[in-house]
């Protein structure tokens, strides 16, 4: 399984992903939008703005010990204190990474995901391939789109729901003690906080 690799599971004509798509070609055919400045602006907020919320919880996270704790005890109300609001954050809990311990997130009946923390869902944490088989063999699984894991080390897999989302907090590279809190959340990525990679080192 390729991080990267579309999995086009939804047939349904019905569904809002086959909907979405016709409309977006019916207005690249008419030459209202076009397609190009549409999938940048996709990636985007794939990749930057979106993360970014999450990705700053974690480094604030990496910097203070209290904050950490207050995180991992409550995600909710510190969510509540620093006016963190919108989609599918109802109520989130958090797994931190630790030697030894490796967390991954899976939704195994649909794709529940928190969109205010992540941004968009990546294709692979939609498709069945992924929610079926992260949960029988997550260590090859991770392996295979590009984690590769100390034989020993536990892995955890944890199944959101729509009462209850999860978020990775992973675990801080070494030698970024002296980064500041912009530029530790810029080593955080959407991938490490669903779990299928860690945080890059500088």
């Amino acid at each position: 399984m390729s991080s990267g690799t579309d999995h086009h599971h939804e047939t349904d004509p019905r569904s809002p992903e086959v909907r979405t798509e016709a409309l977006e070609d019916l207005l690249v055919e008419k030459g209202i939008i076009d397609r190009t400045r549409v999938e940048a602006l996709i990636e985007r907020f794939e990749n930057d703005l979106g993360p970014m919320v999450g990705a700053r919880l974690v480094a604030k996270a990496w910097l203070s010990p209290e904050f950490r704790r207050r995180l991992l005890d409550d995600a909710d109300e510190v969510l509540a204190a620093e006016d963190i609001e919108g989609a599918e954050i109802e109520h989130i809990e958090i797994k931190a990474n630790e030697p030894g311990v490796h967390n991954v997130v899976v939704c195994t009946l649909c794709s529940c995901y928190p969109w205010a923390l992540l941004g968009l869902p990546p294709n692979w944490y939609k498709s069945p391939e992924y929610r079926a088989r992260v949960v029988r063999e997550p260590r090859k699984v991770l392996e295979e789109m590009g984690l590769s894991l100390d034989t020993d080390a536990e892995v955890r897999v944890w199944d959101s729901s729509s009462e209850t989302r999860f978020l990775v907090l992973p675990e801080q590279p070494e030698g970024t003690d002296h980064l500041d809190l912009e530029e530790l959340a810029s080593l955080v990525s959407r991938d490490s906080m669903i779990g299928v990679a860690k945080a890059q080192k500088p």
